[in-house]
């Protein structure tokens, strides 16, 4: 496959290239990274010919707004599509010295709020705009508005309230004033996706985690609602958090853990039908989430200029046909998972 052919997003109409720049790794979530080396990241996947890159003030508290911005803001603005998330917005802690963001090895040290307010909105998307140094952001994305960060269902519903009755004003406003090209959420699990298509006019989803080689739960209620919406799918998290990259290895990390025995185990079924086809596994996860319809892009992470050329070579990698099908016949990827890739690029 071509990863710099393009696809339409949904009802945003803009076009993305289906390969694209997944922004979390440079706000340093496992691995510090100076920026020498993230700016070159980010030159190698615009060398690639990689037009489309996804980031958030979450993503090291800013840090990767930051240098997304400094790569982009040198170049012809209608040559790619920007995309970033709102749902959060910054503040300096107490004690900014020995601040560090939970969950982070690095980043900038600043606080964060959850909000999903109309202020809160046009308050992330005012910061976002300061920290990418851009005046114009194509895609914004609610981001984590669900169980994974809020726990409960009482606190999901308040804040489903909060962004239904104050925050999507925000959002529709940019959007019908052209400020923004099209609104999305970014979904880390399943049974979100209709809650959210059942309150508001969405163009898009990234769904991390949840459509890879590994996870197919989504194509029984999630992505048929999807097609019926002509929403557009964009997904992120396609290693799920590094296993289908470095396979079935010690200290594999599945879903942001080390990885089980069970999913160990499934990888190196995986990768025995990988090896009889003579396709790289992480060739066949990157490739494999484009085969439904509604999916416009995939967006791997790198912290390296080589890890973004392996990525490209690998979504370059010729697939037989028949590889999808034998996966299919040893009950390691789902019967009715779309994988005719027939005439693609």
């Amino acid at each position: 496959m071509e990863p710099t052919q393009k696809r339409v997003l949904g009802k945003s109409g803009l076009s993305v290239t289906q390969l694209g720049f997944g922004g979390a790794g440079l706000g340093e979530l496992f691995i510090r990274v100076d920026e020498a080396t993230a700016a070159a990241t980010l030159a190698a996947a615009w060398d690639a010919g990689i037009r489309y890159f996804d980031t958030a003030p979450f993503y090291g508290s800013g840090l990767s707004e930051m240098r997304n911005g400094r790569l982009l803001d040198n170049k012809p603005r209608g040559e790619f599509v920007l995309s970033t998330k709102v749902g959060r917005w910054f503040y300096p802690p107490a004690d900014p010295d020995n601040f560090r963001a939970p969950g982070w090895v690095g980043g900038l040290r600043f606080a964060h709020v959850h909000d999903y307010s109309y202020d809160g909105i046009m308050r992330a998307y005012e910061q976002s705009q300061m920290r990418l140094g851009m005046n114009r952001i194509d895609l914004l994305i609610i981001h984590d508005l669900d169980f994974w960060f809020h726990k409960t269902e009482a606190n999901v519903s308040a804040y489903l309230a909060q962004l239904f009755s104050s925050g999507w004003r925000a959002l529709d406003q940019l959007r019908s004033h052209k400020l923004i090209g099209g609104i999305g959420a970014g979904i880390n699990e399943l049974g979100m996706m209709p809650r959210f298509l059942d309150m508001l006019d969405l163009d898009f989803f990234l769904v991390a985690l949840r459509y890879t080689l590994l996870e197919q739960e989504t194509l029984k209620t999630e992505l048929p609602y999807c097609e019926r919406r002509n929403v557009g799918v964009v997904i992120g998290g396609v290693y799920n958090s590094g296993i289908l990259a470095t396979g079935a290895v010690e200290g594999a990390k599945y879903n942001y853990a080390d990885a089980t025995p069970e999913i160990m185990q499934r990888v190196s079924k995986i990768e025995a039908v990988c090896k009889a086809h003579d396709v790289p596994l992480a060739a066949a996860a990157l490739q494999f989430p484009l085969g439904h319809k509604s999916v416009a892009a995939v967006i791997p992470g790198a912290i390296h200029p080589d890890q973004v050329r392996q990525n490209v070579e690998s979504f370059r990698h010729a697939i037989p046909l028949e590889f999808w099908p034998d996966l299919k016949a040893k009950g390691l990827l789902a019967e009715d998972a779309p994988c005719d890739f027939t005439g693609q690029v």
